[in-house]
């Protein structure tokens, strides 16, 4: 059985092999597969390293989480390792968590959404809002801590913390929220902007507002997108230690502190990053130990959060498809 081609179809043919010659010079794309190569071989040795880190982390840990996993986690800060605990610095890592989420991103994600469907194309305040958030996400985190410390610390302290001068979880999350908010507003702004223009044009052409197409149409394309960017900042806000050391985290004993009530974020506190600093500094090889395993635990904390925005992202993306 034999097939007719039309001479279209053969022009057609000819000029896509002439086009791909053109592009590729009549050779095989040699420097394309070698840049492919070069990113493999750059994932897999970053891939390795972070095994590798892993493996020693776990290692040098294991033991006391298995030994003493329940008194590790709810003891206290103490002066020798065998006895010390990390429950102060879960206490204060989670409010930080807390804050981070409840103002950051709504914040955040609000901002994106008006940058990208209701500030004019060309605004130049838009334009300049734009410019001066992504020059913030890539100042030092020791300039928030400076922020925080100002405002948060010595201007607000009454409020903040008028039992331990403003230094205070409620000053740190304060200073954490602002820090990831622009990390929050670019990766929102960058989901936004990848739904496409087709889904908001059948929206508007059934006669829905601008609000109406945004709420159920634009929102739920980009949550995944979204989700992922909120996570990100989010690990960022829970490991972050200079701001905390600035607005007044604990560095050393802490009395008190091992209370998740809500009265209790305007008390001197510590968190997970500086527990870690601070027993990393310490000599024994002791004190090494408990150190890997409160970098196992604040890894788990991490993975956690980073497991539900997964899901919440596979929900949306079935909803969507």
């Amino acid at each position: 059985m034999s097939f007719l081609s039309t001479p279209g179809a053969v022009a057609a043919k000819t000029a896509s092999r002439d086009v791909k010659a053109q592009l590729t010079s009549g050779n095989r794309d040699l420097r394309g597969r070698a840049f492919m190569i070069a990113l493999l071989l750059a994932l897999l040795t970053s891939v390795a390293i972070l095994g590798v880190l892993l493996w020693d982390v776990l290692s040098s840990g294991g033991s006391v989480l298995v030994d003493r996993f329940g008194d590790f986690l709810t003891g206290s800060l103490r002066s020798q390792p065998d006895e010390v605990g990390i429950l102060q610095g879960l206490r204060g890592t989670f409010f930080i968590g807390v804050f981070t989420v409840v103002i950051a991103f709504p914040m955040g994600i609000a901002a994106a959404v008006y940058l990208e469907e209701y500030a004019p194309t060309n605004s130049r305040l838009a334009r300049f809002i734009d410019v001066n958030i992504r020059n913030l996400a890539g100042v030092p985190s020791v300039v928030y801590g400076i922020l925080g410390l100002t405002i948060f610390v010595k201007a607000l302290g009454s409020i903040t913390g008028p039992d331990s001068g403003g230094r205070s979880v409620l000053s740190a999350g304060l200073t954490l929220a602002i820090l990831v908010l622009p990390i929050v507003i670019i990766t929102s702004a960058e989901s936004l902007r990848a739904v496409p223009n087709g889904l908001r044009e059948a929206g508007f052409g059934v006669g829905a507002t601008r609000w109406e197409v945004t709420r159920d149409h634009v929102l739920p394309y980009a949550a995944p997108g979204i989700l992922t960017g909120t996570v990100l900042a989010l690990a960022r806000a829970l490991g972050e230690a200079a701001p905390l050391i600035l607005v007044g985290a604990t560095t050393g004993y802490l009395t008190g502190g091992d209370s998740f009530a809500l009265d209790t974020v305007r008390e001197r506190f510590t968190a997970m990053p500086i527990v870690i600093t601070t027993w990393a500094g310490r000599p024994g090889e002791d004190w090494q130990t408990v150190t890997a395993a409160a970098i196992v635990v604040l890894l788990a904390v991490v993975l956690l959060a980073n497991t539900a925005a997964i899901l919440l992202r596979n929900r949306f993306e079935k909803k969507r498809a």
